[in-house]
Order: structure tokens, then C-alpha cells, then sequence
């Protein structure tokens, strides 16, 4: 997964209003904070609406409908968001297109203890178990 494919998701330049390349730029980028205008490139790439990506998120759907586009998340909303645009990034990378990847988030796995990767999101312990889940899956390996 590439630095450039998860600022890509997340609507490039135009919407996180830097170049971001490296993984310290992430880092600069989650302290100045995310803009809603990216969020909603995330949540259309996604197919996922504001409700649903809210509850992947630790901020209410009615607060991300007062931001602006221009507005930026807080640090901690920021992260969150660039850790879900990471598994989108990983999981396009491993399944090569955007509908396999959007079946596979929404159905249960066994390696998963039978939750959906979807499921396992709001949390950033889920979020790693996902990401190595779909390194599982790249490297054909059955857990």
C-alpha cells in the first residue's frame, strides 16, 4: 500500500490541501487535521454514507453535517479517518477493484471470530487485525 493511494482516496491535494508522500507527512496531516471534503471522498470510494462512516468514527453524524468542507477534524478524528483510508487503500490493493473489496468489508469471516471487517473498524485494534487479514488473503494464506 502506498503512501500516494491513500491520499488518493481521500481526494489528493485538492481536498487534504498539502502534498502528502511520506509517512510523516501522515502524521503532519492528522495534526493539522482532516477535512470533511476528504472524509467524503473516503465515504464515497467507500459506498458508505455519512451515518455509517460516523459510526466507523469517534464523532457523531450530526457533527460531521455542521463542518464545512474546508473544516478540519480534531487529531484524533483525523487519525481515525487516515487508518480507514489506509484499509480502503490495502484492500483495493489486494482485491483490484473497488466491488470485491466493498463485499469482502461487509461479510463475516471465521478469521475474523465471524465479524465482518467492517465491524472491526471503530476501533484500532480492528483495524490491525483487518489490515493483516488482507495481508492473509494477498499471501493466500488461510487463517
Amino acid at each position: 500500500m502506498t503512501i500516494s493511494s491513500v491520499t488518493q482516496l481521500l481526494g489528493g491535494k485538492k481536498a487534504l490541501g498539502r502534498e502528502v508522500r511520506t509517512r510523516m507527512d501522515l502524521i503532519d496531516l492528522s495534526r493539522k487535521g482532516v477535512s470533511k471534503e476528504a472524509l467524503l471522498y473516503l465515504a464515497k470510494f467507500m459506498g458508505l454514507p455519512v451515518s455509517q462512516m460516523a459510526a466507523l468514527l469517534p464523532v457523531t453524524e450530526r457533527t460531521i453535517q455542521r463542518y464545512a468542507p474546508k473544516e478540519h477534524f480534531d487529531r484524533v478524528v483525523s487519525e481515525n479517518i487516515l487508518h480507514l483510508a489506509e484499509v480502503a487503500a490495502r484492500g483495493m490493493e489486494v482485491f483490484e477493484d473497488n466491488d470485491s473489496f466493498r463485499a469482502w468489508i461487509d461479510q463475516p469471516s471465521t478469521a475474523l471470530g465471524g465479524r465482518s471487517p467492517k465491524s472491526l473498524l471503530p476501533s484500532r485494534f480492528g483495524i490491525d487485525m483487518v489490515l493483516d487479514e488482507l495481508t492473509r488473503i494477498e499471501h493466500g494464506v488461510a487463517a
